[in-house]
């Protein structure tokens, strides 16, 4: 069989054409090479050791495994099981919660294997507006392209969609996927995944629309979908935009030409001008410039002038708009219509707002704003308004904030004058921990959200964030050992720097307490706007395919062609105690090639 690299090659090479349809598909989950693909790249995630609802995890994959699966794919018995529900609490609102679907493990190589073949046909396709679950793009990517691309812009949209994977129509998805799709093993394969239905304690619940959060496949299905409203967009567009430039403004004009003649005097009269004419020659000419720079130069009242920007992360979307009010909510009345009538989505009423430029629209947790700032700086071209109509983000301090009390780190009161009064808090949940992963924890949360907000303009702002966790380490050590917070202080103090020692595998470690502020970053994290990804290099056969492959035990070093892989969730939980604990330990891996007869021994319980 052909190596699933070279076929997922070829599928890309034909994404382009438009009139391309794509048939066979289905004959590639028969190919054992693909399991391992799949196995390599999902091994690893967070949740890849749960078990869904028949107890099994992917500890233990083998051919005999893979061979069950391709047996029931080939003879079209294969079910996918139920998903076991479960609920996690929302990022961006702790208090509430989503549902988590997490699918049998054999299922999840299945749904991969499904995923890298929608990937491959669709990626290439897809808008360079969108940025959620796409590779080589984030949230900062859209973020950027924000900044980028809605300067000047008059007013925002703020565009999110109704409980947008639970209401995904599953008759307009399958028809959206026949257009590229000839292949009705594929198709029916597709139906069964979004029928699978869901557990949720101990009871069968029917899917009758939506993707299932937290399979494989529903992120590129998502994105299949909205790709849609993508495509809509740019042809609105073209119907939207008119005028090729704005026109003049002419108070901006007048001013500016008063400014011109005197600044002409000046110069034809300056030998013959005294000391104290020059000067004040200089302050009138000041005066002059400030004063036709306060107006824009452009009418931005210009009704034969429109433009549209817009970009989408996953179900929310930012739509800029130059133009009227009536224009902006004209906009949002026609991309709801559209949902409505061709995706059968709704719009939450309450999160879908028209937001002046020079207001805070809310996007992806920064608010974002055009500025308004006319203040200048000299450059190649004299003096320079190089602020004016920029997209500038910002962290809002209700996140922050709202992170300290999440975290319970911080108690807010009022004073008698009614202003708010501060006191960090110690952590119970934390006493547990040793002194140096009490601070790693610590560390983590600032560093989290650093990395997240590290594009807003006023992210120094962390600061603030960071003295209160701070001191809420110090309480939770002078709790741990029963002492004063300005003895635990102390205690791990050298040289100005909060270090904790302490001793791991390698001999003796220190973690210093995070001190690296927090600047301003201009780029985002690993990827960039508009770079292509290259999609073969996403699925390159890597060491865990290729150690598989050589069919050798690596606890007994016997060469045979059933191997097996062993795998653990965490390093942690190997105590070092038996041979293939320690040989885990001494590779740094959670996976070990064994064959049947030593995998048999590694789950036989020692006496």
């Amino acid at each position: 069989m052909r190596s699933p690299q070279l076929v997922l090659e070829n599928l890309q090479r034909h994404s382009l054409d438009k009139n391309y349809r794509y048939e066979r598909l289905y004959r590639n989950l028969y190919n054992p090479d693909f399991y391992l693909l799949a196995y390599q790249n999902i091994y690893a995630n967070k949740g890849a050791m749960t078990p869904g609802i028949d107890g099994l995890t992917l500890d233990g994959y083998g051919m005999e495994r893979v061979n069950q699966v391709i047996e029931s794919l080939r003879n079209h018995s294969y079910r996918p099981n139920p998903a076991r529900r479960r609920y996690i609490p929302k990022q961006n609102n702790p208090s509430k919660k989503r549902p988590l679907g997490i699918p049998s493990a054999n299922d999840k190589l299945v749904q991969e294997i499904v995923r890298m073949i929608l990937e491959s046909i669709y990626e290439p396709t897809f808008s360079t507006c969108s940025h959620g679950f796409r590779p080589k793009r984030s949230c900062h990517t859209a973020l950027l392209q924000i900044q980028h691309n809605f300067t000047a812009v008059k007013w925002f949209v703020e565009g999110d969609i109704k409980a947008y994977f639970d209401t995904i129509d599953h008759h307009i998805l399958i028809g959206i996927l026949r257009r590229r799709i000839a292949d009705e093993a594929l198709i029916e394969l597709l139906w069964k995944f979004l029928k699978a239905g869901y557990l949720e304690d101990w009871q069968y619940n029917a899917t009758f629309s939506g993707t299932p959060q937290g399979s494989g496949i529903s992120p590129i299905l998502a994105n299949i979908y909205l790709n849609e409203l993508d495509m809509y967009m740019e042809e609105y567009k073209k119907g939207f935009e008119r005028g090729e430039i704005r026109g003049h403004y002419n108070e901006y004009a007048r001013r500016r030409s008063t400014y011109q003649r005197f600044v002409l005097k000046c110069k034809q009269n300056w030998q013959t001008m005294s000391a104290e004419e020059k000067k004040a020659a200089l302050t009138e000419q000041k005066r002059l410039r400030k004063e036709y720079q306060q107006f824009p130069g452009l009418n931005p009242m210009d009704d034969g002038y429109r433009r549209i920007q817009y970009v989408r992360y996953a179900d929310d979307f930012l739509v800029g708009v130059i133009g009227s009010k009536a224009d902006a909510e004209g906009v949002k009345a026609d991309i709801s219509r559209f949902l409505s009538d061709k995706l059968k989505l709704t719009m939450s009423a309450e999160k879908t707002l028209v937001t002046h430029g020079h207001d805070k629209a809310r996007f992806l947790g920064y608010d974002v704003t055009v500025n308004d700032d006319n203040s200048t700086r000299k450059t190649s071209k004299g003096q320079t308004r190089i602020y004016m109509n920029r997209v500038k983000l910002y962290l809002p301090r209700e996140k922050w904030i709202g992170k300290l009390l999440d975290y319970g780190v911080l108690k807010i009161s009022r004073g008698e004058n009614g202003g708010e009064k501060w006191k960090p808090l110690q952590r119970d949940d934390y006493m547990y921990l040793a002194p140096h992963e009490i601070v790693m924890q610590y560390n983590a949360q600032i560093r989290g959200i650093y990395n997240y907000y590290r594009l807003a303009s006023n992210v120094s702002v962390l600061s603030k964030f960071r003295y209160v966790m701070e001191y809420s380490m110090y309480k939770t050590l002078a709790g741990k050992y029963q002492i004063t917070m300005t003895k635990a202080k102390l205690k791990y103090t050298k040289g100005g720097a909060f270090s904790v020692p302490y001793q791991n595998k390698s001999g003796e470690k220190t973690v210093t307490f995070y001190d690296e502020g927090f600047r301003r970053v201009k780029f985002a994290m690993g990827s960039f706007v508009d770079q292509t990804p290259e999609y073969a290099k996403l699925n390159k056969p890597g060491e865990l395919f290729f150690r598989y492959k050589a069919g050798k035990c690596e606890l007994c070093g016997i060469k045979s062609k059933d191997v097996t892989v062993h795998q653990v969730g965490t390093l942690k939980v190997l105590t070092g105690q038996t041979e293939w604990e320690r040989v885990m330990l001494k590779k740094r891996r959670k996976t070990l090639i064994v064959c049947r007869d030593c995998h048999a021994n590694i789950h036989t319980p020692v006496d």
